[in-house]
């Protein structure tokens, strides 16, 4: 657990769970979420001390559970926002295979490495508590980025400097965005494995009969797609209820809320976004089976095009030794010695003769 005291131009870490809010700025509290289950009675009593309400219960039972959709609620006293992600697993490294040796087990992979942990947001006034997954690069992120902030701001870069979150929603809204736009190397890697299940589909010298690996594809699409519609409901719900919130009197506060409006609709526009390129790449999913079915009809329609026109080609021929096979003396041809010559000629010329017919109608043509 890392608690961090933030005001305009200052960034600093405390060693501990403070007793008081500071005089200016406000604090940040990052914990994952097994120390915060662990440390749960210590924060409740620090949360009772600092803002005089400490949380729920339900709302503890929220940011611990690990299971739970992005979603949002509030209180008289404080917010609570609940955000799953969209990143690349920690086995991410094993799923991006070359691209000329591309594997269904790799495709498998890498489906399968999709990370929707939630983060958990408590925001008070002049405090923001955050719950993390294990391994949630989040909190470090954002600690080490401040940091820096904060070092060129005292420095003589100060005019380049990037400005510190004024206020707990604007630091929450920063790293809701951050998770959003993690999406983007979650896409390469979707993009990447989708790639290979369209070639895998659509390659004509192939027999395709991995259906496992599509199923699971439209399951991962499914579950993305649940997903970014419940971060969307959730970042709607917070604008709807920071609409309600009383009217700032202070030019500079009221202004600091417009930024806030302002961050948060750029919030669910980079959401859209996200939700309609998963989309796109559902339907590409869809589109990549039906054009292998289309495929799979065409090459049928060929193969039997061309076994019909095999067996009216040879039709004739049968009709020929069918009729010089029957049991008759008086037969033309069947006692001359150049019967067999002639009979086999005619059959030859017949033969050729519907063989071409039907090359001119293109129907022995493999590009009709």
């Amino acid at each position: 657990m890392r608690v961090f005291h933030i005001t305009a131009d200052r960034f600093l870490e405390l060693e501990g769970l403070p007793d008081a809010l500071p005089a200016t700025g406000y604090l940040w509290i990052g914990s994952a979420r097994r120390e915060f289950e662990v440390q749960q009675a210590e924060v409740q009593a620090m949360l009772g001390r600092l803002t005089g309400a400490p949380l729920l219960d339900l709302h503890l039972t929220d940011l611990l559970n690990n299971q739970l959709p992005s979603q949002h609620g509030y209180t008289s006293w404080y917010d609570v926002l609940v955000f799953r992600r969209l990143a690349a697993g920690q086995r991410s490294n094993l799923m991006f295979v070359d691209e000329n040796q591309g594997t269904a087990s790799s495709a498998r992979q890498a489906l399968e490495a999709i990370d929707t942990s939630p983060v958990g947001f408590a925001l008070f006034d002049r405090l923001l508590l955050t719950v993390h997954p294990t391994g949630c690069p989040v909190r470090e992120h954002f600690a080490s980025r401040m940091a820096t902030m904060a070092l060129e701001h005292r420095a003589e870069s100060r005019l380049s400097a990037g400005r510190l979150p004024a206020n707990p929603a604007d630091l929450m809204l920063r790293m809701v965005n951050h998770m959003v736009d993690s999406y983007l190397e979650l896409r390469r890697l979707l993009t990447r494995q989708l790639v290979y299940l369209q070639t895998e589909l659509l390659s004509p010298r192939s027999r395709f009969n991995n259906w496992q690996l599509v199923l699971d594809s439209r399951n991962a699409l499914h579950l993305l797609e649940d997903t970014c519609e419940d971060q969307r409901s959730a970042i709607q719900e917070w604008i709807d209820a920071m609409e309600e919130w009383p009217p700032e009197q202070e030019p500079a506060a009221a202004r600091e809320r417009e930024v806030l409006r302002v961050r948060s609709r750029d919030v669910l526009d980079h959401i859209e976004r996200v939700l309609s390129h998963v989309r796109r790449l559902e339907s590409s999913a869809e589109s990549a089976v039906q054009l292998h079915f289309s495929a799979l009809g065409n090459r049928t329609n060929d193969i039997m095009r061309t076994l019909t026109v095999l067996t009216a080609i040879f039709m004739p021929l049968n009709l020929v030794t069918g009729f010089f096979g029957m049991n008759f003396d008086g037969l033309p041809l069947i006692h001359s010695s150049t019967g067999v010559w002639l009979a086999s000629g005619i059959m030859a010329l017949i033969g050729i003769t519907l063989g071409g017919y039907f090359w001119r109608k293109r129907y022995l043509d493999s590009q009709a």
